[in-house]
């Protein structure tokens, strides 16, 4: 009994049952110090399915990789803008 409830655990907290990742570009606004991309990551992975967020401050983007089963890319760039950095969608791949 033991071993059937810890296969099963491992099972449901594996990506097993998660939609086939997306990646999105944003172009995010506001975004003026270095401190920026910091809080613009943080409202990003605080979004249920982000799964990964890079910020390049340079180019004023955030790349986003989410399942899109529980995440919108509406959701993201409503996430962002939450934080004080409206953004908008680039490229969805």
């Amino acid at each position: 009994m033991r071993s059937y409830l810890l296969a099963l655990s491992i099972l449901l907290s594996s990506n097993a049952f998660a939609g086939t990742p997306k990646t999105v570009t944003l172009d995010v606004k506001n975004m003026t110090c270095e401190l920026c991309p910091v809080t613009v990551k943080k409202a990003l992975e605080k979004t249920p399915g982000v799964a990964k967020a890079q910020i390049d401050f340079a180019k004023k983007t955030a790349t986003v990789t989410f399942d899109p089963d529980l995440a919108t890319v509406a959701a993201l760039t409503q996430s962002t803008t939450n934080a004080g950095y409206p953004s908008t969608a680039r490229e969805v791949k």
